[in-house]
């Protein structure tokens, strides 16, 4: 079972174009990661939240990704100030904290969480088959469109598979140690991984062929672009125009 934790259908944004979402995502994503300044990059938090709010996502699984992501994040907070030449603040033995360093700290996380809330409220908010057919209607080649979906859909299939052959062995009597026989047991679990999945590519080629497919997924309906699209098109054009105005500025 394929669970989408993420995917709205109440908010303002889910009646927007899947194209226009997953551009606006990519654009605002890629202007948020070249900034330079705080606060450029404090703009781009706030339009971040901003889009979060009107995208209708429940919080706790948001709130649950910008933990995971900002527990990485957070490392940096042990390196950058002590690792980037400038002014000192404070030390810590032979370690000096400089101001420039912080800055950067605090630079990288507002970027950091600007960017995971506008994927999360415009793009994350999709579901597979929707985000396939934007990447296509944005240009990308149709195959590729298509393996993103299969490639999803197929993952919790494999993994699913290899679980199911790590009970069989730990059943038999294995147990993982650190020697020669283990690796070989992992090695034989991958390559018959390997093999199921060849052979249930094939069948699920041959059923598909069965049913008609003939290498274009068609949906029950084809939305296309109106004036909201335009005008929150335009917002964001605006949006971004305005945080490099001030990152230049």
């Amino acid at each position: 079972m394929i669970s989408e934790p993420l995917t709205a259908h109440g908010g303002l944004l889910s009646r927007l174009d899947p194209r226009m979402r997953l551009a606006a995502a990519i654009g605002f994503s890629v202007t948020a990661a070249v900034l330079t300044h705080i606060p450029a990059a404090l703009a781009a938090l706030a339009c971040g939240l901003l889009l979060l709010a009107l995208s209708g996502l429940s919080l706790p699984p948001v709130l649950k990704r910008l933990l995971l992501v900002n527990g990485f994040v957070a490392f940096l907070w042990l390196f950058l100030p002590f690792s980037t030449p400038g002014e000192p603040l404070w030390s810590l033995g032979p370690l000096a904290a400089t101001r420039q360093g912080l800055a950067m700290a605090l630079l990288v996380t507002l970027k950091a969480n600007a960017i995971l809330l506008a994927f999360m409220a415009l793009a994350s908010a999709m579901d597979v088959p929707a985000v396939s057919r934007a990447l296509s209607g944005l240009g990308l080649p149709r195959n590729l469109a298509q393996l993103v979906a299969f490639s999803y859909r197929y993952l919790f299939v494999l993994g699913e598979e290899y679980h199911r052959l790590r009970t069989a062995a730990a059943v038999r009597g294995f147990r993982p140690r650190t020697d020669l026989h283990t690796y070989r047991t992992y090695a034989h679990l991958l390559g018959m991984v390997l093999v199921r999945s060849l052979d249930r590519s094939e069948r699920v080629y041959q059923a598909m062929l069965c049913r008609g497919f003939d290498g274009v997924f068609r949906g029950l309906d084809s939305p296309r672009p109106g004036q909201a699209d335009a005008a929150f098109g335009l917002l964001v054009l605006v949006a971004v125009t305005t945080m490099l105005y001030m990152d230049l500025a």
